[in-house]
């Protein structure tokens, strides 16, 4: 039962929870770690840990695409990004990277929508999904709503294996008098390839989504390290909270379907494996993951962090923010951690947090207890 809160005499709203309000409850039983699975799979493809890269300019290139891969996880490139707008995308990043690290700096904004304006060149579509595909990894690409009809025929010809439809936020009803919009699913049931598709941050929106045919939904609104919407717009969505309402709408869509299973894929706000953890007892199947990726040592940003949104050439809703780097991407998500504060060794903390909770692979940790605990945290 869902209850609500007054807020004035004319409006109510319910209560949500972020990640940081929840926390998880060891059982009676524990486990060794080593007997725990992190494997995950989605359609056809298999991976050794349930880890999406974000589609962001300071976390994937091809190069760290295909690393990301050999060590188990999926990379997405932006396909709408520098990596296919220059040839050369090397002497923007550093430009980027020297840019003013004031927070909010607006002679740093400008220059990143100016530099954002080059055209996306299709050529270079096809020559960054192949360099990946060459390293016999899986190969994932992303667009927005907005340019899927424009270029997902020279993707699907590169050769994509998994294609990403991703914006701030994603409805099967959108509407415009201005343009044709995407029609999502007619789009998903003529295409070949498994559609992840986002995001969502609620039961209704994310419902809608898995009608659509999509073989995975994007969960988040404005929650990311880099992201202003909530300032910008006014319109969060609490992660804990948005991750149980779809994970509730994906039970309800698989008795609706008669057994189809559409995967939750939590993105956005999980800076540290605690929040992965957390997102995972959500009911969450996956994660995507930006701030965390973006501190390995090979990440194009290198230490720097910012989203798509940042460089919107009308109302920029993200910021450059330096988040540093704690170690190569090894390190990163398997470990061996030199720090304690949750960035660093992703994967090892996962299995540990599941086998102390008793739990042997992913599914059954979405029914792992959950207790609120609201807290600060003390850095």
């Amino acid at each position: 039962m869902t209850y609500e809160i007054e807020i004035g005499r004319s409006k109510r709203g319910r209560r949500a929870y972020s990640l940081d309000d929840v926390a998880v409850v060891p059982s009676r039983r524990t486990r060794d770690p080593l007997d725990v699975s992190v494997n995950w799979q989605i359609d056809a493809y298999q991976f050794e840990m349930p880890v999406i890269a974000a589609p962001m300019d300071s976390v994937m290139s091809p190069a760290t695409a295909i690393a990301l891969g050999r060590l188990g996880g999926l990379g997405v490139l932006n396909l709408e990004g520098l990596w296919t707008r220059y040839e050369d995308p090397q002497p923007v990043l550093d430009e980027i990277a020297a840019l003013s690290a004031e927070n909010f700096s607006p002679a740093a904004t400008r220059r990143m929508q100016e530099i954002y304006e080059a055209p996306i060149q299709a050529d270079l579509i096809t020559s960054r999904l192949a360099e990946i595909r060459e390293a016999g990894v899986t190969v994932a690409g992303s667009l927005t709503p907005q340019r899927t009809q424009q270029f997902y025929k020279t993707v699907l010809a590169a050769g994509v294996d998994i294609f990403v439809i991703r914006g701030t936020t994603v409805s099967a009803e959108h509407v415009s008098k201005n343009e044709e919009p995407l029609d999502l699913k007619k789009f998903i049931y003529e295409l070949d390839v498994p559609v992840i598709v986002g995001g969502a941050a609620g039961y209704t929106p994310a419902l809608h989504l898995m009608r659509t045919g999509a073989a995975g939904v994007l969960v988040g609104f404005g929650g990311g390290a880099t992201t202003t919407t909530r300032r910008a717009l006014g319109i969060h969505s609490p992660l804990a909270s948005a991750i149980a309402d779809v994970a509730g709408a994906r039970r309800d869509y698989l008795d609706e379907s008669g057994g189809r299973y559409v995967h939750v894929i939590a993105d956005g706000g999980m800076g540290a494996s605690g929040d992965i953890v957390k997102a995972i007892a959500m009911g969450a199947d996956a994660v995507m993951l930006g701030s965390a990726l973006a501190r390995a040592e090979e990440a194009p940003g290198k230490g720097w962090h910012w989203g798509q949104e940042a460089h919107h050439p009308e109302l920029p809703r993200g910021d450059r923010v330096n988040i540093g780097t704690v170690g190569p991407l090894q390190e990163v998500l398997w470990g061996p951690s030199h720090h304690t504060d949750g960035t660093s060794n992703l994967i090892g903390a996962l299995r540990r947090a599941m086998a102390t909770t008793g739990y042997s692979d992913l599914k059954e940790f979405q029914r792992v207890e959950v207790v609120l605990s609201p807290y600060v945290s003390v850095d």
